[in-house]
């Protein structure tokens, strides 16, 4: 594939300072969901795309499809790009545009795209706007490819979604449950130099602990929501203790985590509380079952307040969002993603799992094989994702790209000897 790399290589140096542009404009629109008015954004992204030559399809969410999912606007993107004959597979590339808030400690506006020693710092830049920079400037050297007279059969799809940070349901999920695509291989944002072939899954549950309330002088009147929760608490952390014990067989993926990340209720200081929220997040390995754990967290909340007079519990799911596992047929996209970084970055990539979750698993629901590549860092936490003064280099912005365009023509049938 030395051609094919030239070829490539030669078409991504030509736009590396256009790339990087496009990028920095993505960066300075704010996309935070929530609050999730995100239909901004993809008007803005869209008008970028068409710039580049693509042909664009905008898709808007129903507005109470976006309120049923914690949001105010979106609209998905769509392009499509054909090579050749309607023989060769379909393979969609998808990265999405909303991001969480900037929140405080950031060194650089969170919205500037500010460039220092080649690092690129701005809120999404690497979670997941790159992504949108990588796979449309990889489309754009596949037609530089096709172009320069290398036979391309297939098609290639961008998706570009607004709903991740809320779980997916109105971005991937809604574009195939809908029929708007039907991909035959997906490739989803990256948050790491290796091919992730597995994530973890992600179960929220809100818990409303109900009491009665009463004079903090006569406390014996009424029944203390908030002790109440406290027995919920302890028997939680316990749990989680315990999770330890619970090892993922997938490479990158350690075992279940639990976190109480928010507590809410009380009246006032001088009153019996009489009712307390807890919002916790269950993380699962890929080879637990979701809704084996989801029944067994609920039937422990219950037996925690069980003996005490007075109190009630309401549970309520937030999200579930199952683990990506591999599916047969992911060795199409992971065999030369692999080889191609490797060849690229020069050092061995292969394939493991991330502890997060991702709207890449919708994909595989549908029975898609699916992996998640793009331009990022060797870890989440080395692009201070979802933190302040997250960042991009910009140089695996180039890699990344030229990785991902290298793996498409393989995929869709490009020529040239086999020395990559």
């Amino acid at each position: 594939m030395t051609h094919l790399y030239d070829t490539l290589r030669g078409f991504l140096e030509t736009q590396r300072q256009a790339q990087r542009d496009f990028l920095a404009a993505l960066v300075r629109v704010p996309s935070d969901n929530p609050p999730g008015d995100c239909a901004p954004h993809a008007e803005a992204a869209a008008a970028l795309l068409e710039a580049l030559g693509f042909a664009v399809e905008r898709h808007p969410v129903p507005a109470e499809l976006c309120a049923e999912n914690g949001m105010i606007s979106a609209t998905n993107l769509v392009i499509r790009k054909e090579f050749g004959s309607e023989e060769g597979p379909v393979i969609a590339l998808n990265a999405h545009g909303d991001v969480v808030a900037p929140g405080e400690g950031w060194s650089v506006d969170p919205y500037g795209a500010e460039i220092i020693d080649g690092v690129m710092y701005g809120r999404g830049v690497a979670v997941s706007k790159s992504d949108f920079a990588t796979y449309a400037y990889a489309l754009k050297a596949l037609e530089a490819l096709e172009a320069e007279g290398v036979a391309l059969d297939g098609t290639v799809e961008l998706h570009l979604t607004y709903d991740e940070e809320v779980g997916g349901a109105i971005g991937p999920q809604w574009l195939l449950d809908t029929g708007i695509s039907q991909p035959d291989l997906a490739i989803s944002a990256g948050f790491a130099y290796q091919v992730v072939t597995a994530h973890n899954g992600c179960l929220h549950l809100e818990v409303t602990v109900s009491g009665r309330s009463a004079h903090a002088a006569k406390p014996e009147t009424g029944h203390d929501a908030l002790e109440a929760a406290t027995a919920i608490l302890s028997m939680l952390y316990g749990l989680r203790d315990g999770l330890k014990a619970v090892r993922s067989s997938v490479p990158g993926i350690d075992h279940p985590t639990l976190v109480v990340g928010l507590i809410a209720g009380g009246i006032n200081t001088n009153v019996v509380p009489d009712k307390v929220t807890l919002r916790l997040d269950r993380r699962l390995v890929p080879e637990e079952d979701a809704a084996g754990v989801e029944a067994a967290l609920r039937l422990a909340i219950e037996d925690a307040v069980e003996a005490l007079p007075g109190i009630s519990v309401a549970i309520h799911r937030l999200l579930l969002a199952t683990p990506l596992g591999p599916l047969p047929g992911v060795e199409r996209l992971s065999g030369p993603l692999s080889r191609h970084a490797s060849a690229v970055l020069g050092e061995e990539i292969g394939t493991g799992g991330l502890q997060i979750y991702t709207d890449a698993r919708h994909y595989m629901a549908a029975g898609v094989p699916t992996v998640l590549y793009g331009a990022g860092p060797r870890s989440i936490l080395e692009a201070n994702g979802h933190r302040a003064d997250e960042k991009l280099v910009l140089a695996d912005l180039n890699k990344a790209t030229l990785v991902v365009a290298a793996t498409l023509a393989e995929l869709l049938g490009g020529s040239g000897d086999d020395d990559s």
